[in-house]
């Protein structure tokens, strides 16, 4: 019977499901923290790039056919939307099509099948609100994991002066702080960095989630300690503390930045206290096992915190971080540094080195700068990739004349670095390094707005419209140096930075010395933020580890058998048609049934990535055992509060924290995943319903008789 209905479907070929659950099935993989990657190659360059996001793999993919693109577009919109979620979209998409697949088999009509899978949906939605807990929760809870100090580290000897302990800090960090971690604060260290342009601040990768960071002057030779949290600091005079669990000598950190007249030395042991403040601590638990990105997220967290307490702005700011690859060097040299960091050719490099302590006036542009751009107007069009191959420049006079005019204008009103948001004409680019004019390609609008917020600066369109007064001042450009206090120069390229006085943009600088990883760990750093932002934003996240979904399977489950019941009664009471009555309840139990099942593959495989299960088969009987728990229990959602909070089923991938066996709780966005699943679900019953039109069709003949006849084109 099976068997026939397969063949049945195929006959009515329903080849749109069928392709949406092809093209699902290669991203089952890049489900959970413990995700396995993939290599795309590139078959005119035979150049590999390592991917586990979704987006990357579609748009990896030829995607010929209709259903291809349509799940293309709602990936894209999706990325647009909230820039995470595309994994947990790819996968439902797939799943949730066999699912329908299997209704169709079972001779379920399409209407039954879109109502009641829309239906079970928002069913499942108002059953999750439950599993959401607030971030000012979160933190309080997250904060509570911290282990109190032992008999031991209490005797250690007492730092004076904690009355200076900014009381605002104090609640920010939601940390008790005993008087043998108090330390005096004489200075502020993050308004150094950022209120005096001559002063940097780097934080390599190595040190990340230290307590204690030694900033030492070069003019003077006292050292000031600086807590890792940024809650308090202190003068020393060459005294190293040997005692305290909190700090560590220099020598343990080989890590050094030399930024001008400043020199910053982090500890490399990392601690509790950095781990468990504010931000930072609900950064790791939305990382889901990300470390690299965690150190470099709650350095940014810290050092905008600080920032925010001067000028009154918001506590996390997306728009004021950059990134910068720079493959070739190894990921310890990885790390966050105020200003922006661009790479430029050696050709530039050598134009930096003219500009030596020498403060820049600065062109900002809002598109590419060639003798072919036009602005596509005010209003720009929404999910469309355009790709323009510009002509050569035509040779003689023309190009010429062009090129002339252009750095004439430059030259006459005195430009020394210009930001391009798009592309630069080769030959004005020569034209300007011969000049001594730095141009910078590719800077993002962020990155632009940020400048021009600082220095002054209006963005123009085309060189012809610039006057002075859309120029800014006030820029310094240097030579990058890595953690080696060298400069850095990789291959074809060399970093710089690009600095000027109370700009609060920060570039988190990713290396690697495998090539192919590096859009890798750049998309792993952007997701780990956005998960962050979109938490504050939302002001809430749901509880991770799979606890949303098995609360979904539940309920979906529940309503199945409810749908039973009422079958049975409705057969019983209806006597005059009890077939079509108890026909339209069983209708509703499979398709709530087949959309349980893809709650329970995507559970499953969720478990099989994390780890927990050796088999999707040995999965779904754990799935399974604690399902029969939780009906039991009588309340499927008491009963996933209690074992994610004891840490059961749902705290097996939980990260675990310095110091405290328990380890970090996993949570999920609220809003980015509900949305993914809507959108997955309604991708494959928009595929349904095309299928079945196609499949079935309308009568020809009754729509070309019908008044609205003229409305359809035939074709």
């Amino acid at each position: 019977m099976l068997a026939m209905a397969f063949r049945a479907v195929n006959s009515r070929r329903h080849i749109g499901l069928q392709q949406l659950s092809s093209l699902a099935w290669a991203g089952r993989t890049l489900l959970g923290p413990m995700r396995s990657c993939k290599f795309v190659v590139d078959e005119s360059t035979n150049e590999s790039m390592l991917i586990c996001s979704a987006l990357r793999l579609i748009e990896s993919l030829d995607l010929t056919s209709a259903a291809g693109q349509l799940l293309n577009e709602t990936i894209q919109a999706q990325n647009k939307e909230f820039k995470i979620g595309m994994s947990t979209l790819l996968f439902l998409v797939g799943a949730w099509s066999n699912a329908v697949l299997e209704c169709l088999q079972q001779n379920v009509p399409v209407s039954a099948i879109v109502s009641v899978m829309s239906e079970g949906l928002d069913s499942c939605c108002e059953e999750v609100q439950c599993l959401q807990i607030s971030v000012h929760d979160v933190n309080k809870e997250l904060c509570s994991i911290s282990v109190r100090p032992s008999a031991s580290e209490s005797k250690a000897s007492q730092i004076p002066g904690h009355s200076s302990l900014n009381h605002q800090i104090f609640l920010y960090f939601q940390k008790d702080i005993s008087a043998s971690e108090r330390v005096p604060r004489n200075s502020c260290f993050p308004q150094e960095a950022d209120c005096n342009f001559n002063k940097g601040l780097v934080w390599p990768l190595a040190s990340f989630g230290s307590v204690a960071s030694l900033v030492r002057s070069v003019d003077d030779k006292s050292t000031s300690v600086v807590s890792g949290s940024g809650v308090s600091a202190s003068i020393c005079k060459q005294k190293k503390l040997t005692h305290s669990r909190y700090f560590s000598t220099v020598a343990k950190s080989h890590v050094s930045t030399h930024l001008s007249d400043c020199q910053v030395y982090l500890s490399g042991q990392s601690a509790r206290t950095c781990e468990c403040c504010g931000l930072g601590y609900l950064a790791m638990a939305l990382s889901h096992g990300n470390q690299p990105s965690v150190k470099l997220l709650q350095s940014i967290v810290e050092y905008q915190h600080e920032r925010a307490e001067c000028s009154g702005s918001s506590q996390f700011s997306i728009a004021e971080i950059a990134t910068c690859c720079l493959p070739g060097l190894p990921e310890s040299y990885s790390c966050v540094c105020p200003g922006f960091i661009a790479l430029v050719s050696p050709e530039q490099a050598t134009v930096i080195k003219y500009f030596q302590d020498k403060s820049l006036w600065i062109l900002l542009m809002d598109g590419d700068l060639t003798e072919q751009y036009r602005h596509l107007g005010f209003t720009k069009p929404r999910n469309v990739k355009t790709v323009v191959e510009y002509p050569s420049l035509q040779e003689g006079g023309s190009r010429d004349l062009w090129l002339s005019n252009m750095l004439d204008i430059l030259i006459s009103l005195k430009v020394n670095l210009v930001l391009v948001k798009g592309d630069v004409c080769e030959n004005l680019m020569e034209r300007c390094i011969a000049n001594n004019i730095l141009v910078i390609r590719s800077v993002t609008q962020n990155v632009l707005s940020a400048f021009g917020k600082v220095t002054g600066a209006q963005p123009v369109t085309y060189l012809t419209q610039l006057r002075a007064a859309c120029l800014g001042s006030g820029v310094w450009v240097e030579l990058w140096k890595g953690c080696d206090e060298r400069a850095m120069e990789l291959g074809q390229l060399v970093p710089v930075r690009i600095k000027v006085q109370g700009i609060p943009l920060l570039t988190a600088v990713l290396t690697t010395t495998v090539a192919s990883k590096m859009q890798l760990i750049e998309d792993q750093f952007w997701t780990f933020v956005y998960r962050l932002h979109h938490a504050l934003k939302d002001g809430k996240v749901f509880l991770g580890g799979g606890a949303v979904e098995f609360l979904c399977l539940s309920h979906s489950q529940m309503l199945a058998e409810q749908s039973l019941k009422l079958a049975d009664k409705s057969a019983v009471k209806e006597s005059h048609s009890p077939q079509l009555a108890a026909s339209s309840s069983e209708y509703k139990a499979v398709v709530l049934r087949a959309l349980a099942t893809g709650w329970n593959l995507y559970l499953s495989v969720i478990m099989c990535n994390t780890a927990k299960a050796a088999s999707e088969f040995e999965a779904r009987t754990l799935i399974d055992h604690h399902l029969q728990k939780a009906a039991d229990c009588g309340s499927p959602s008491a009963y996933v509060l209690k074992e994610f909070r004891r840490g059961g089923m749902f705290r097996g991938c939980s990260i675990p924290s310095a110091g405290s066996e328990e380890g970090v709780k996993v949570y999920d966005n609220v809003t980015a995943k509900m949305e993914a699943w809507r959108r997955a679900l309604d991708l494959v019953l928009l595929v349904l319903q095309t299928d079945a039109e196609i499949i079935i069709g309308p009568k020809r003949s009754q729509l070309l008789n019908s008044h609205s006849s003229s409305e359809f084109m035939f074709l």
